[in-house]
C-alpha cells in the first residue's frame, strides 16, 4: 500500500473481519494458493520442493510460497526476489503462523492483499469490482476475485479475460473440495455456505 501511496496511486481499503466475508473467498485463495494451508506451520517445505523441481523441468516459474508468508511479506517486508527477503519472509512466515494463528493470519490476508488499481481487501475489491459486500460474494465471484491473484495489475478482472474466466471456473471446484473435504477446517467457517 505504501509502495502504491507514494507512486501517487489512490489507495482503496476497508479493514473486514473474516466474520463478514464470504466463506467462498478463502476457499477459493486457498485452492489457488495454498491448499495445504491448514496442515503446515507457516511454510510448506513439499510445495517448495515441487516448485523447484518444477521450475527446473519445465522453464516456465512457479512460486512455492503459502498464504501465511505473502501476508508476512505484505505486511513486513518488501516486493521483489532475492535469497535474503524469502529467507526473512520465512521467518516471519513461522513466527506469525504461531503467533497468529490460522484464522487470524487468512483475515490479514483478506484485508492486506491487492486486487488491482490499488485495490486493497477483500471488501473494497468486492465493492470496486462486484458493486456488493464481501459477505455477500457468490462462490463465482470469490473465484474471479482468487484468479487475480498473485498478479493483480496483470491478470485483470474488468473485464475477465480467457484466462482469468478459465482459472476461475477451476478454483470454482477447488474451493469445493476443499469445503467438502474440511481442508479449511482451521478457519471455522461456516461448512454449508
Amino acid at each position: 500500500m505504501v509502495q502504491r501511496a507514494l507512486a501517487g496511486e489512490t489507495i482503496r481499503k476497508d479493514w473486514t473481519p473474516l466474520k463478514d466475508i464470504s466463506p467462498h473467498l478463502p476457499r477459493a485463495i486457498m485452492g489457488g494458493e495454498d491448499s495445504r494451508f491448514c496442515e503446515h506451520k507457516g511454510v510448506d517445505f513439499q510445495a517448495i520442493q515441487d516448485a523447484i523441481s518444477d521450475n527446473a523441468d519445465s522453464g516456465r516459474r512457479r512460486g512455492g510460497s503459502t498464504i501465511t508468508q505473502q501476508t508476512s511479506k505484505n505486511v513486513f517486508l518488501w516486493n521483489g526476489g532475492g535469497y535474503a527477503r524469502k529467507a526473512i519472509e520465512a521467518w516471519f512466515a513461522v513466527y506469525t503462523n504461531t503467533v497468529w494463528g490460522k484464522r487470524r493470519t487468512i483475515e490479514i490476508y483478506l484485508n492486506v492483499a491487492e486486487w488491482g488499481d490499488g485495490i486493497f481487501g477483500a471488501e473494497a475489491a468486492s465493492q470496486a469490482r462486484f458493486g456488493k459486500l464481501a459477505k455477500d460474494l457468490t462462490p463465482r465471484e470469490a473465484a474471479l476475485l482468487a484468479a487475480v491473484l498473485p498478479s493483480p495489475n496483470k491478470w485483470r478482472l474488468d473485464p475477465p479475460t480467457e484466462f482469468v474466466n478459465g482459472r476461475a471456473s477451476t478454483l470454482v471446484q477447488r474451493a469445493e473440495v476443499i469445503r467438502t473435504s474440511k481442508y479449511d477446517s482451521c478457519l471455522g467457517l461456516e461448512n454449508g455456505a
